[in-house]
């Protein structure tokens, strides 16, 4: 099995030596971490039902095991993907498809 790509992010040296407000802004906020979610499916259950739930308990969801993936920030799609299995035996996720930007 391959080694994923692992995420880099590189500023440009023209970005490094801008000290306009916006840019130091940018540089400011570039490290913050966001919350990626990745969503393999739902299941709507009533308050009845989530309280009936224990260990062992089987949610049956609507997807397939191959089924695409959706990542999510902040409750936006920003990108498809499919489940591997890392070499350490972790999950990850291979990217299929990223989704355009509202803004362009």
């Amino acid at each position: 099995m391959s080694e994923p790509e692992q995420v880099e992010t590189v500023v440009g040296e023209s970005e490094r030596r801008n000290t306009s407000p916006f840019n130091q802004f940018k540089r400011s906020i570039f490290g913050l971490p966001v919350n990626v979610v990745v969503s393999i499916g739902q299941k709507k259950l009533s308050v009845a039902e989530l309280l009936k739930l224990k260990p062992d308990t089987i949610i049956p969801l609507t997807a397939k095991i191959d089924d695409p993936i959706e990542l999510l920030v902040e409750d936006r799609l920003i990108a498809h993907g499919e489940l591997i299995e890392m070499e350490d035996g972790a999950i990850g996720v291979r990217l299929t498809q990223i989704e355009e930007s509202e803004n362009g």
